[in-house]
């Protein structure tokens, strides 16, 4: 296994960086495009491991796309709703650990008519699907288990959506209700999603109907919390649609700064963008940050020394790693809540972030929905990062602010953001050198 040595920091992180596309944004553009009318080109597009897996799958169910990497664009020919027939009459879909890539091509395929297989890593075997395969075969799928049931492998035979009222438990993932509402358009009726439990990362959801809505396609929500989408909606082609920045990503370089009493920019992120992952910064600003929104991108600032915090981070889930990731830093507790559907990630990400700040030397304490982590003297260890990227991006942030750290695995951050490492030796140099300079 590789293992790659990070040396901490040696002045406080000091510069501009730029991150890839959004994967959430690129994924859900993807599959909008291939349902408009018409030719769509993704701009400004994410190239990583994720969003290859999603471009083959559309591929395998017929659709010609193609992906200029160099110049970080998506082609799309969509089908107007109407799924063309998948080489060979038969598809196969492997979605390696990419749940975007699982749940929006497994509620695609069930427009069509056609047979597909769908299959993953053993990591993604075990996400839960049963919640949106059980919808999706209540709207007239069948699906056959290749191995346990509600899980991965499977292969689904589509019908077409009949619409009405389709229930949901969005208790484990959001990723689900957005996959529904996607598609929801091209049922034979009005549909209604009924949620029928505590709604995770409720952000996404957002960012989902925004997306329709930007696309041609509107979905309402009822004062009880259901979205109703009404039948016969088209999607319109975009000629150029312009992916902005990964918010995600943007949160580690955030958090450098706010370990380290630096300060950082990251070019063409706002916090009026559609992922809700760019309010981390709220969370930071809590803990004594400055936070700045400007013309060149959204800014942070750290303090001479973090403030512990009690923080639910259900609707940003996805920066909870970053966070506990500075945690052992901070001057008093720092409480993270209202993330237990992070057990069902990549990882488990809570037990994972316990277990390894715990060999960081963190006072780490793990709760059934959250991290309790008490200040601490964080020592050097190799970390485990169980092929999941966002351990090993936060992971070496805590390093970076203390004695370092040797991080296993580090190319599992090709699933987002394959020039992490890259990036971040940049801001090392430039830190460097504005130390050098005395600014």
């Amino acid at each position: 296994m590789d293992v790659l040595a990070l040396s901490p920091f040696a002045a406080p992180a000091r510069g501009t960086v730029s991150v890839p596309g959004s994967k959430s944004i690129n994924n859900r553009a993807l599959l909008l495009a291939a349902l408009a009318d018409g030719r769509s080109t993704l701009t400004g597009a994410l190239d990583s491991d994720d969003t290859r897996i999603f471009a083959a799958g559309l591929a395998a169910l017929g659709f010609s796309v193609s992906h200029d990497r160099a110049g970080s664009t998506f082609t799309v020919d969509g089908c107007g709703g109407r799924l063309p027939a998948p080489p060979g009459g038969v598809a196969e879909i492997f979605v390696g650990n990419a749940g975007t890539a699982a749940r929006f091509l497994l509620a695609l395929a069930a427009l069509g008519t056609a047979k597909v297989r769908f299959d993953g890593v053993a990591a993604m075997r075990k996400r839960p699907m049963g919640d949106l395969l059980a919808a999706l075969a209540a709207q007239g799928a069948t699906v056959a288990w290749g191995g346990e049931p509600d899980r991965l492998p499977l292969t689904i035979t589509g019908a077409g959506l009949a619409g009405g009222r389709i229930a949901l438990d969005p208790s484990r993932s959001s990723q689900q209700v957005s996959a529904l509402l996607m598609v929801a358009p091209f049922a034979r009726s009005d549909a209604t999603l009924a949620l029928e439990g505590t709604v995770v990362s409720e952000p996404y959801i957002a960012m989902t109907i925004d997306m329709m809505a930007a696309w041609g396609a509107t979905a309402t929500r009822d004062p009880d919390g259901a979205l109703r989408v009404r039948a016969g909606q088209r999607y319109a082609a975009k000629p150029a649609y312009e992916i902005e920045p990964d918010a995600s990503s943007a949160s580690y370089f955030f958090a450098a700064a706010a370990v380290t009493g630096g300060r950082v920019t990251v070019r063409g992120l706002s916090r009026q963008a559609l992922q809700g992952d760019a309010l981390f910064v709220d969370a930071l600003a809590r803990m004594g940050c400055a936070v700045e929104d400007g013309p060149a991108g959204l800014t942070v600032a750290g303090p001479a020394r973090l403030a512990g915090v009690e923080i639910d981070m259900n609707a940003i889930s996805d920066t909870a790693p970053t966070l506990a990731a500075i945690a052992p830093y901070a001057s008093g507790p720092v409480l993270i809540t209202g993330v237990e559907h992070m057990r069902w990630k990549e990882t488990d990400r809570v037990a994972a972030m316990a277990r390894e700040l715990a060999r960081m030397g963190a006072d780490v304490e793990e709760r059934r929905d959250g991290l309790l982590i008490r200040p601490s003297t964080v020592r050097r260890a190799q970390v485990a990062t169980y092929d999941d990227h966002r351990m090993a991006m936060a992971l070496a942030v805590t390093g970076l602010a203390g004695p370092g750290v040797d991080i296993e695995d580090p190319g599992c951050v090709s699933k987002t953001f394959p020039t992490f490492f890259e990036v971040l030796a940049d801001l090392r140099r430039q830190s460097d050198a504005a130390a050098a300079h005395g600014r």
